[in-house]
């Protein structure tokens, strides 16, 4: 499998932001990491090698970003207000620095999906929802969408516009909305075992449901927990089934 790794210094979060990418055609897929990991987080465990065959045959070209949930939402030691900023710097690191980076390494037409399992599923939906005109669509695996979650009793208006949950229901600008609504590809997978909240993705669905959205809720049985080996079915399933 063809694989490199790039860095550069982010003038959006003014720090050395590095990137690993897989493939060397096909559509994009941008992977968010979960809780407080890295870029690597998807290789080290092992979920990059179950898709590889989809990578190394052209179909999907995969672009892994670093999170810095360890300097906003995870750093409890740091003011709250300072989160809120740092989370949107990184929302603008992706769209006026990741976005342009995967265009230069496929093409300006090439379909770009978000995905991310556990916390990078808020991300990954969240990213996709504020710029559908960039983004193409998502596959959020064993998500919440209500950043509160994270955000130990903290809001303001950057936590409210970055929490699906909140600000979808009342987003009336008709121009977004019709760019969310020619996504065929939002996918809402949860499983229902230990540690997951299948309810969330139900929830999240119906607020989508309500905006005229079309979206795929996919809920998987109980044998299926909060962990990588749920992930690591989800995404090759719908790689091979729905693209």
């Amino acid at each position: 499998m063809n694989r490199f790794l790039s860095s550069w210094h982010s003038p959006s979060l003014n720090k050395e932001m590095p990137i690993a990418a897989y493939g060397h055609y096909g559509f994009a897929l941008l992977l968010v990491p979960t809780a407080s990991a890295d870029y690597l987080e998807y290789e080290r465990f092992g979920l990059i090698d179950t898709i590889a065959s989809w990578v190394e045959s052209g179909k999907v070209k995969v672009f892994s970003v670093d999170s810095i949930n360890k300097e906003s939402w995870m750093n409890k030691g740091a003011d709250p207000r300072y989160k809120a900023i740092r989370h949107q710097q990184w929302n603008n690191y992706i769209f006026e620095e990741v976005v342009p980076f995967i265009r230069t390494n496929t093409s300006q037409d090439t379909p770009i999906i978000t995905c991310g399992a556990s916390f990078g599923a808020l991300h990954s939906m969240n990213l996709f929802l504020k710029r559908p005109d960039l983004l193409n669509g998502v596959m959020a695996m064993s998500g919440v969408y209500e950043l509160t979650e994270y955000t130990d009793g903290y809001f303001d208006e950057d936590v409210y516009f970055n929490s699906p949950m909140h600000y979808m229901p009342n987003l009336t600008d008709h121009g977004i909305l019709e760019q969310i609504r020619r996504s065929r590809h939002i996918h809402l997978l949860s499983g229902s075992g230990p540690y997951e909240d299948p309810s969330s993705a139900g929830r999240f669905a119906r607020i989508l449901f309500d905006k005229g959205i079309h979206y795929e809720l996919d809920i998987w049985g109980n044998e299926w927990p909060h962990d990588w080996n749920t992930w690591k079915a989800m995404l090759p399933h719908y790689l091979e089934t729905r693209f």
